[in-house]
């Protein structure tokens, strides 16, 4: 069995989520000093590989500690989108299915080619990776719960699409105008008619109001190995593994892959 880790690393110079606050980190003791190392972290969750709970946008919703074991492990498709997808695009599940069998119940990964414009990527490029990355149709959605899929992720900072947060809603109204810069590059794509179908108002972060009701949930921010040939559009198993953060909505994770060598 071969481990491959499908996690960002995670320290003060990862992009926070706009607005959030980012990753803070000092030493508090040294081993000159004191005769130990040993560091005080102070961040916001929704920053590096994490998953989300149910209570992040739920207030009754499971919390970390809550969510059973057996969604965190299991049989899982790995799809490798990459080739498909450029600023601000739309993956369907056609594209999914074309690539890789996904089965009822499977841990599902998605991989973008995004992680590649993260703060450790190849290209790192923090207004192209927060403000311009693909996210769902509407479509994926529905057929996310057809699914019975209880975790999915995807190498990207959000799963919902810029034009259903904040990015491309109101991200710097007034000030640096992000918001309008994202919609405007959306309208040279989709057109005004195309916006008006695939982000419609009422679809205001649509992946997490939708989905965390039926205790569908998502990892945000994978990457590490995720584009290694081996992983690319392939059935494996796949482990989530956050801290066990008791009334937690959300908790970075360490991502893993777990391959058979002898497939």
């Amino acid at each position: 069995m071969k481990l491959y880790d499908l996690s960002q690393p995670l320290n003060q110079e990862s992009f926070p989520w706009p607005y959030y606050p980012p990753f803070e980190v000092k030493y508090i003791k040294r081993k000159s000093e004191h005769g130990v190392n040993a560091q005080y972290i102070q961040t916001s969750n929704h920053m590096g590989t994490h998953l989300d709970a149910p209570r992040h946008f739920l207030t009754n919703g499971k919390t970390v500690d809550e969510i059973p074991l057996e969604w965190l492990y299991g049989p899982a498709a790995i799809v490798d989108l990459s080739d498909e997808m450029d600023d601000l695009d739309v993956y369907t599940p056609e594209m999914i299915e074309a690539r890789v069998e996904v089965k009822n119940g499977d841990l599902l990964i998605l991989h973008t080619g995004w992680h590649r414009y993260g703060q450790f990527g190849a290209e790192p490029d923090e207004e192209r990776y927060v403000h311009r990355h693909p996210g769902p149709h509407p479509d994926l959605l529905d057929w996310l719960l057809e699914k019975e899929i209880k975790i999915w992720g995807v190498d990207a900072v959000s799963t919902d699409h810029p034009m259903n947060l904040p990015i491309g809603r109101f991200l710097g109204k007034g000030m640096h105008g992000h918001c309008d810069k994202v919609r405007a590059r959306c309208v040279e794509k989709f057109g005004e008619d195309g916006i008006r179908t695939l982000f419609p108002d009422d679809h205001y972060q649509i992946a997490h109001n939708k989905l965390f009701p039926h205790d569908c949930i998502h990892i945000e921010n994978l990457g590490g190995d995720i584009d290694l040939p081996v992983l690319k559009n392939r059935r494996t198993t796949v482990g989530c593994f956050p801290w066990k953060f008791k009334g937690g909505e959300a908790a970075f994770a360490r991502v893993v892959a777990f391959v058979d060598e002898e497939e």
